[in-house]
């Protein structure tokens, strides 16, 4: 389409907003529809994370001010702490820890420092809708890297040589995956990791999920715990999910030195630096018991087995398999529909549930959509009594 407004990029304004949060804010306008289009965990942040950030409130005189642009020093030590107690590996908190406004901003510095025009970013598909979009923003092109759901959308690492060229820069990995669930074996990220370092590659690990692995954990691997790869991989975290911050805005990436000078001048010059009173919290999240993890995860449980179980009677609507971590499902849409936005767009309208398509996670999440179960249990059950209804036997 021609933009005939001289005032908007034409970069701009041939990308769309992400249909994740175009149908949640299409279902904001619908009176008691019942959503499942947006991973917004339904927990409210943990006591003592609040109760520590109110008390830095009163104590800490320099609580509204900038900080430094990479993040407080003291969370900087913290996660470089926390790296090592769970992968094993050291890193230097001045030298590879960034602080971030969340892996969506963390993401944005990192597309920008490492991409030129037409370069060339590997994501799987199905993968996050976001991250076609800002590769895109950033001048890069993103090559679809297709997993197959009669494998178990499993990661088909034969496939991926000859999606290399010379403008392929980096390799985008989210494990528990957004939005199919599955967590990708060891096998398959090792070798990924042995061509990423043959072929010269970056891999942005992408981490969100990587507590609600269910009875499944240990099958988790984080890929950023093989030592002889740390200068290949870039490894994102946020508070968002696992700390219920998605509000607060804050993540951290760890990153080889040599990228990390270049995506600090991204960072500073685009925000900053993370707000002082989110690195405050983060640092008492990081500092804390954490015992809400467990609860957390245990809950999230329950609504997996909830929607499941509400999947597998209307086996006419939607088949499915049933995810191995993160909180969403990706049933295949089984009554005729144009396509899974037409789909999703008819069920809001007409039976007032909010799902998003499969199409907005790539070219093999057509004729699916995404239903995230980080919601209360009653608004799982309204969207699958409104659904047995709206499509009866």
């Amino acid at each position: 389409m021609e933009n005939k407004d001289r005032w908007i990029s034409e970069n701009v304004s041939t990308i769309s907003i992400s249909a994740i949060k175009d149908m949640a804010m299409r279902s904001a306008k619908i009176d008691d529809a019942a959503s499942l289009a947006w991973g917004l965990p339904s927990f409210r942040t943990p006591t003592y994370i609040r109760q520590a950030t109110e008390e830095q409130l009163e104590s800490d005189v320099d609580i509204g001010k900038y900080a430094l642009p990479d993040g407080l020093p003291e969370l900087r030590n913290a996660v470089a702490r926390h790296h090592v107690q769970t992968t094993g590996v050291k890193v230097n908190p001045d030298h590879n820890v960034m602080v971030t406004c969340g892996n969506m901003q963390g993401l944005n510095s990192l597309f920008h420092a490492i991409l030129d025009a037409g370069d060339e970013i590997i994501v799987t598909d199905p993968g996050f809708a976001s991250h076609f979009q800002q590769i895109r923003l950033c001048g890069g092109i993103a090559i679809h890297w297709a997993m197959h759901e009669s494998a178990g959308w499993a990661l088909d690492v034969g496939a991926l040589p000859d999606l290399i060229t010379e403008r392929t820069k980096a390799i985008v990995l989210v494990t528990p995956s957004n939005p199919t669930g599955r967590i990708f074996t060891e096998d398959e990220l090792r070798r990924i990791g042995e061509i990423a370092r043959a072929r010269g590659l970056l891999i942005i690990l992408d981490d969100p999920y990587c507590h609600y692995t269910y009875e499944n954990a240990e099958r988790y691997f984080n890929l950023s715990c093989v030592a002889e790869l740390r200068d290949h991989i870039a490894y994102l975290f946020t508070f968002s999910k696992t700390y219920a911050m998605s509000g607060w805005r804050l993540g951290y990436m760890i990153l080889p030195e040599r990228l990390k000078q270049h995506v600090l001048k991204v960072h500073d010059a685009t925000i900053i630096c993370t707000p002082r009173i989110s690195q405050v919290a983060g640092l008492a999240a990081l500092s804390g018991d954490r015992r809400h993890l467990k609860e957390f995860e245990a809950i999230l449980a329950k609504r997996r087995t909830l929607i499941c179980e509400r999947l597998d009677a209307v086996p006419h609507v939607f088949d499915y398999m049933k995810p191995e971590g993160a909180y969403y499902v990706f049933p295949k849409i089984i009554p005729r529909h144009e396509d899974s936005v037409e789909f999703s767009l008819r069920l809001l309208n007409e039976a007032k549930v909010t799902v998003t398509p499969g199409s907005a996670f790539g070219p093999t999440g057509e004729h699916h959509v995404r239903m995230a179960f980080c919601v209360e249990e009653d608004v799982i059950d309204a969207a699958f009594d409104r659904i047995e209804q709206h499509f009866p036997r």
